[in-house]
């Protein structure tokens, strides 16, 4: 249940991001599906979506500090990052990662004084 999108980039534009679950549940796969839609909106293919499963490597939870399920972890770009749950509130996600919406201008520049 991996995910890599081939698209050329340099490596300071990728995303790699890192999706622990535990197993295919509706909610893990709820949230990878909420995730890739919110990668293919916002980060136009500069991304690397990586699902690990802590039912098949559960040592893996310790690297990252994983206490719930599912936690999205962005690795790069830096700072790392997390956000529990699966991932359905958008502006959350987008808030949470840092990612700028493509089609809302910065509200800065939008605000007229």
């Amino acid at each position: 249940m991996t995910h890599l999108d081939d698209s050329p980039a340099s490596p300071e534009d990728r995303w790699l991001l890192r999706l622990y679950v535990a197993g295919q549940t509706p909610k893990a796969l709820h949230a990878f599906a909420n995730l890739t839609k919110l990668c293919e909106e916002h980060l136009q293919g500069n991304y690397e979506i990586e699902v690990v499963d802590l039912l098949i490597n559960p040592t893996l939870a310790k690297d990252d500090q994983i206490l719930a399920l599912p936690t999205l972890v962005r690795k790069l770009p830096e700072p790392i990052k997390k956000i529990i749950g699966d991932l359905s509130n958008t502006e959350r996600v987008l808030v949470g990662l840092d990612i700028r919406p493509l089609h809302h201008k910065n509200r800065r520049e939008s605000d007229h004084d």
